[in-house]
């Protein structure tokens, strides 16, 4: 593990960020691909990331919407990236972000994410905020029809290259948020307002470069809340984070969630 550059170790920073967590009463935590990638999925923007192996013009809804060959190869990629949807599984990171929803310490997550992973790790559905939608399901873009994604997965795998609705034979579409699609705007708003209403703000895996919802972050500092920084190299708010810690999302948060149990007494 790594040392921080403000002369503090690992231990010190965990210590602290442990106390803040134990004497905040409104806690955020927002999340980006970086906290997923523990659980062997790629991100975007890395060497091995998704646009090394993907046209990014084919995630935008245009492309989709009027182009088969562009949905036939979104439908292929669990082949090409060798990981499927219904493979990923949570890491240690997520679980301790689930713990922290257990000890009655967590207001939300706000996640960049897709994968649903928070959810699968003990969160409740009503706590989770995904500003990009989810890939774990699919709808009919005619008739709004929904499937989860690994039903649909078994009529790719059956030969439906560009699966239909069955209902109405509409575009199935991933409900994960398209570029030059709208993020969903209950969701958003929900963000915004949770943001501008903590008490402390811990961001897990993101560098904060995709907007709008790197904003949140943003938001909850305007408003007067402490900033927690977790994420593997720089980001756009470390000049204002109170602590910052450039290391992995799992060992830092597991670690914190053992430290604050042990505060609040709890097993």
């Amino acid at each position: 593990m790594n040392q921080e550059t403000s002369g503090k170790t690992l231990k010190e920073l965990i210590e602290e960020v442990a106390d803040l967590i134990v004497s905040s009463k409104r806690i955020v935590v927002f999340t980006g691909a970086g906290i997923s990638t523990e659980s062997g999925i790629p991100d975007f923007r890395g060497p091995d990331g998704l646009w090394t192996k993907f046209d990014p013009e084919d995630f935008t809804y245009q492309r989709f919407v009027t182009s088969r060959e562009a949905r036939k190869r979104l439908w292929g990629m669990s082949k090409t990236v060798g990981l499927s949807w219904t493979d990923m599984k949570p890491n240690a990171a997520h679980y301790a972000v689930a713990e922290l929803e257990k000890l009655g310490k967590l207001d939300c997550v706000i996640t960049q994410n897709v994968d649903g992973l928070h959810q699968e790790a003990g969160n409740s559905e009503d706590k989770v905020l995904q500003l990009h939608g989810n890939m774990q399901w699919a709808k009919c873009l005619s008739c709004g029809a929904r499937w989860r994604n690994e039903e649909v997965m078994r009529w790719v795998e059956a030969g439906a290259e560009d699966p239909e609705c069955v209902k109405c034979g509409g575009i199935i579409k991933p409900e994960g948020v398209f570029f030059g699609e709208a993020m969903p705007a209950k969701e958003t708003m929900e963000a915004e307002r949770r943001s501008s209403m903590c008490d402390l703000c811990i961001v897990i895996g993101s560098s904060l470069v995709v907007y709008p919802a790197a904003l949140m972050p943003q938001y909850a500092v305007q408003s007067g809340a402490k900033l927690v920084i977790i994420n593997e190299g720089e980001t756009s708010l470390d000049h204002v984070a109170d602590i910052r810690i450039d290391d992995k999302a799992g060992e830092v948060m597991s670690q914190v969630v053992k430290k604050v149990k042990k505060k609040l007494g709890t097993k």
